[in-house]
């Protein structure tokens, strides 16, 4: 890991035709192959279903492969990169990376975090150099914690960067996925925010304890949360793919961010019950370490400047929305 952080958010690659009207890669009667990595979470087997539909032929990159995973029909499940095709595919969407906020980020864990990012994506870009190869397009997957931790400052794709464990991982994947450009491919680099979705993620975590009566805020709740949903951001992720004229980074967030009060009120008022018992700051940090610090008690007023210059329109725009469609009721 690189020791000195980046005092700044701007990128080498730079969007351009931020208006332009789509491209699709596939040709009506030819399937595209896409390499997925990170395809067996939260967020791939939804994007892999939706590229599916679309006609593209998908090869799903995982530790877990051949059992104990969520698998979609249609698709190439694949354990080592020697099982690709000898023609590899020419659309890479690399989502790799073990969840940042599931454990404490002892050392042990911090290195894991690491190594399911960037050295997998140094491994990938190794493969197809030594294959004399180059993917066509890439979407390699980032996060909002490449800004580190800020206040209300409202942060677009070229905001500052403060430093932090969670702003020096996400710079250093970014750096990693940069290698594809080497190779001749256009980058896209996608920073995610909270993911909001049914079946995992926030939602799997707190829906329990918000319906016991045992939700609350963390800390002040003056934080905020850069969100979206997990369906806009298997669109979005699939724009980039099919955007040809795009590149550089993408805050891959809804244009509607909330602070952790907003979002603890909406998310109690969607299960009915009230949100009465805020966990303070020094639990937080006794119960969560580091982690909690940087991504519990700290957070980004993201906006996602780059995608909606571009054209993309959000399904839901705002947390109401979301969390009335992840947890069933109506927004």
């Amino acid at each position: 890991m690189h020791s000195s952080p980046e005092a700044s958010g701007t990128s080498s690659a730079a969007m351009s035709e931020p208006g332009a009207t789509s491209k699709p890669i596939l040709a009506s009667d030819t399937k595209a192959n896409i390499l997925i990595t990170g395809g067996t979470g939260f967020i791939g087997p939804e994007l892999v279903r939706a590229l599916l539909s679309k006609g593209y032929s998908c090869w799903v990159l995982s530790r877990q492969a051949g059992g104990g995973m969520r698998s979609v029909a249609g698709a190439n499940y694949i354990s080592h990169l020697e099982e690709l095709p000898e023609t590899l595919p020419s659309l890479i969407v690399n989502l790799a990376g073990e969840g940042i906020a599931d454990k404490r980020w002892s050392a042990t864990r911090k290195r894991r975090l690491y190594r399911s990012r960037i050295n997998v994506t140094e491994a990938l870009v190794g493969y197809y150099r030594e294959a004399g190869q180059a993917p066509s397009r890439v979407v390699s997957g980032s996060a909002v914690g490449y800004y580190g931790s800020h206040g209300d400052e409202m942060l677009n794709e070229e905001g500052r960067c403060h430093p932090g464990f969670a702003h020096s991982l996400c710079r250093d994947w970014e750096l990693a996925a940069e290698g594809f450009q080497q190779l001749g491919a256009v980058l896209c680099c996608a920073r995610i925010g909270v993911v909001i979705g049914a079946d995992g993620g926030i939602v799997s975590r707190l829906k329990k304890p918000f319906q016991m009566g045992l939700g609350g805020r963390l800390g002040s709740g003056r934080q905020w949360m850069s969100w979206i949903h997990r369906q806009d951001l298997v669109d979005l992720l699939i724009f980039l793919l099919e955007h040809t004229t795009l590149q550089g980074p993408f805050n891959a967030t809804s244009p509607n961010p909330v602070t952790n009060a907003e979002f603890t009120q909406l998310f109690a008022e969607q299960v009915g019950r009230a949100a009465r018992l805020p966990m303070p700051e020094p639990i937080v940090k006794l119960l969560f370490g580091q982690m909690g610090e940087e991504l519990l008690l700290s957070g980004q007023r993201v906006m996602p400047e780059n995608i909606v210059r571009s054209g993309f329109e959000f399904t839901y725009p705002t947390l109401n929305l979301a969390l009335g469609e992840a947890l069933g009721g109506v927004a």
